[in-house]
């Protein structure tokens, strides 16, 4: 899935109580409207509609699995031992731990593994700025992948993001990696329909582009 992205939470996962004494850990996956960190020129924001399709298509074959492991299953939505909700904060998980991987359980129990990660693949996003001017992006619908707990969280696969802004701004993929490793993503924002420096740096949509091109053909022909 080379379009396949994470992304992880700073709220604890945690042991929980389950059923039948059942071994449960679970926490939040993601968080909506919270500016992650600088993801390399850009930072980002979960919209609170990006898991409803997945919700309304049943969250299908969404697993958890520790550190994103293939080998670390620790269960399914298929196989109900996963289950996933939404509430006002963000996506909550539950998984119940098996018996081979009491490790993970024992590794959150006493703290050793405090993160939760998610994986997924963005179906629509959004691009304006930041009240800095800073590039943010809005992810606002896609597909869940997977939960995880996680040792060291980190952003990783952001270049998914970049080939988004790329296609936003019709522009080459390597000018937008290169503009984002010298921290200059701003440059696709800068308004160049005013003179003044101080004006605020904020995206034109395409009908604005129209409009602004109609009016200097207008202004050529006086």
């Amino acid at each position: 899935m080379s379009d396949a992205e994470r992304r992880f939470t700073s709220v604890p996962v945690e042991v929980r109580a389950g059923a039948d004494k059942q071994l449960t850990i679970g926490g939040y996956a993601a968080k909506f409207e919270r500016m992650s960190q600088n993801l390399g020129g850009f930072v980002e924001i979960i919209d609170r509609s990006f898991f409803n399709k997945s919700r309304g298509d049943g969250w299908p074959d969404v697993m958890a699995r520790h550190n994103h492991d293939d080998n670390l299953l620790l269960g399914t939505t298929g196989a109900q031992t996963l289950r996933l909700s939404l509430d006002e904060i963000g996506l909550d998980y539950a998984v119940d731990v098996p018996q081979t991987r009491m490790d993970v359980y024992e590794l959150v129990q006493r703290g050793d593994v405090r993160k939760s990660s998610f994986a997924f693949i963005a179906f629509e996003d959004d691009w304006t700025t930041s009240d800095q001017g800073f590039p943010l992006r809005r992810l606002v619908s896609g597909r869940l992948i997977d939960v995880a707990s996680v040792n060291t969280p980190a952003y990783v696969d952001t270049d998914t993001g970049l080939r988004s802004l790329a296609a936003k701004f019709d522009t080459p993929l390597e000018e937008v990696r290169s503009l984002a490793a010298q921290n200059e993503l701003t440059k696709f924002f800068k308004r160049t329909d005013t003179k003044d420096p101080k004006a605020r740096s904020v995206p034109l949509s395409p009908s604005a582009w129209l409009v602004r091109a109609q009016n200097i053909e207008v202004e050529n022909t006086l």
